[in-house]
C-alpha cells in the first residue's frame, strides 16, 4: 500500500486517518492515508496516480483523533464530477429515494471539505428525497488567491452538470457559504451562465461584502494608507498585464492578513468597489442592484440567511433591512424570494462554529424549510408576499 502523506498540505502528527472504500459494485480495495487535514484527501483525488482514479464515486469516512477534535465518523459517497474534482455526498439517515434531489454546498475563503460543522446537520433531518453534497473547487483551502468567481462558476456548472445527469428529472439547489455565496451569483449572472444549467433554487447563507469587511477593519489612520496601498499596488500590477503575479504578504499589512498566496487579479477583486467579488456591498446602488439581484431568473428561487452576529457585516449596516432590499430588487424583476424561512438568523455568527446549538438548528430549519417549499404551494412562491 503506497502512502500519499503530504499530499496538499503541510501535515503534522498526532495524524488523523482517513478510509477510502470502493463502492459495493467495486473490487473491494481500499486506501488507509494518515493526514492532518481532510483537504488531503481531497487533493489525494485531485491529483493522485492510484488506480482508484477513474472511479466515479467511492465510500468515505472520516476518523479524527486529534487531541481537541471530536472523534466522529462522516460516511457518505465522493462523487468524482470531473478529472481532478469532487463532491461529498452526506449519507442520508432517512433512506434517500435511488435518485434524489440534491443540495450542492460551497463554502468560502478557505473552506473545504468538513472544515464548516452545519452541513452536516443538515444532511440528519433532510426529507428522504433530498442529500446534501459538499462541493470542492480549485479555490477550496489555499487555491482561492490566485483564483476568479469565472472559475468557480465553471467548475461549480460541471458539478451540477454531473449531478443532473446522474439524477435525470431531479432538482439541484446550490447552497453558497460566505464567498460561495458570490459563486452563486457568479453562476447566475457571470460570463457563460447562459449556458450553464439552470438551477431550481439558491440559498445564500453568509453572503457579505469582502471590501466593507477590510474597510471596517481598516478604517482610520494608517491601517486605512495600508489598504488603499494595496489596492493602488494590485492595480498597478493589473494596469501593466501583471494580474497573476503572486504580491509579497511582507509589502503589505492588508496582504499579510488576507494570508495567501494571493495575486494582483485576486487582491484588487476582493478589496476594490467594482472589482468582481463585489455583489453584497450595502453602498452599491439599487440601480447597480438592479443589474445583478434583478436579472436572477425566474425561476430560481432564492433564500437569504445572515447571522445577526456575523463579525463581517459592519456595526453600521441594517442587516434585515439590506435583506429587505435585496428582496425587493429581486421581486421588481420578477424573482422568487423565500422570506418565511429566509432572514437574519438570531444569534448566528458567520459559519456558526461554536454558535449554540438552538442556532445551528434554527439554521438547519429554515434550509430545510426552503427546499421542502421548492415541492408544495408556499407564500413565498408567489411575487405578491413581503419579506
Amino acid at each position: 500500500m503506497r502512502s500519499i502523506l503530504g499530499i496538499g498540505g503541510e501535515v503534522t502528527p498526532p495524524y488523523d486517518k482517513i478510509l477510502i472504500c470502493t463502492p459495493p459494485s467495486v473490487a473491494s480495495s481500499f486506501i488507509v492515508a494518515p493526514i492532518d487535514r481532510v483537504f488531503v484527501l481531497a487533493q489525494l483525488l485531485h491529483e493522485s496516480q492510484q488506480s482508484i482514479a477513474p472511479i466515479q464515486s467511492i465510500r468515505l469516512r472520516h476518523f479524527s483523533s486529534r487531541s481537541g477534535f471530536a472523534t466522529m465518523a462522516h460516511a457518505g459517497t465522493a462523487h468524482k464530477y470531473s478529472k481532478r474534482r469532487i463532491a461529498f455526498e452526506h449519507a442520508s439517515p432517512q433512506s434517500p429515494n435511488d435518485a434524489p434531489n440534491t443540495l450542492l454546498w460551497v463554502g468560502g475563503l478557505t473552506d473545504g471539505l468538513l472544515t464548516v460543522p452545519y452541513p452536516s446537520e443538515i444532511a440528519k433531518p433532510l426529507p428522504s428525497n433530498w442529500v446534501i453534497a459538499e462541493v470542492l473547487i480549485s479555490s477550496s483551502y489555499k487555491g482561492w488567491g490566485t483564483g476568479s468567481l469565472a472559475r468557480d462558476a465553471r467548475e461549480l456548472g460541471e458539478c451540477v452538470s454531473y449531478f443532473k445527469k446522474l439524477r435525470p428529472g431531479k432538482k439541484v439547489v446550490i447552497m453558497g457559504h460566505s464567498t460561495g455565496c458570490q459563486d452563486i451569483m457568479e453562476y447566475l449572472l457571470g460570463k457563460g451562465s447562459e449556458e450553464r444549467e439552470a438551477l431550481d433554487g439558491v440559498i445564500l447563507q453568509g453572503g457579505v461584502s469582502d471590501r466593507e469587511a477590510w474597510e471596517d477593519s481598516y478604517k482610520e489612520g494608517e491601517k486605512r494608507k495600508e489598504l488603499e496601498e494595496a489596492i493602488k499596488m494590485s492595480k498597478e500590477l493589473i494596469d501593466a498585464g501583471k494580474e497573476k503575479e503572486v504580491l509579497s504578504p511582507e509589502s503589505n499589512a492588508v496582504l499579510k492578513d488576507m494570508g495567501g498566496p494571493l495575486n494582483a487579479y485576486r487582491a484588487y477583486s476582493l478589496l476594490a468597489k467594482g472589482g468582481d467579488d463585489d455583489y453584497f456591498s450595502s453602498d452599491l446602488s439599487d440601480q447597480h442592484f438592479a443589474t445583478t439581484f434583478g436579472k436572477i431568473p425566474k425561476t430560481t428561487p432564492v433564500c437569504f440567511l445572515l447571522g445577526s452576529e456575523d463579525p463581517y457585516v459592519p456595526a453600521s449596516i441594517d442587516r434585515a433591512a439590506l435583506l429587505q432590499r435585496w428582496t425587493r430588487i429581486i421581486r421588481e424583476g420578477g424573482g422568487i424570494v423565500d422570506d418565511e424561512d429566509g432572514g437574519v438568523i438570531p444569534g448566528a455568527h458567520h459559519n456558526l462554529d461554536d454558535d449554540p446549538e438552538e442556532v445551528v438548528q434554527d439554521l438547519v430549519r429554515r434550509v430545510c424549510g426552503f427546499v421542502t417549499g421548492l415541492d408544495s404551494n408556499r407564500t413565498w412562491n408567489s411575487t405578491g408576499s413581503h419579506l
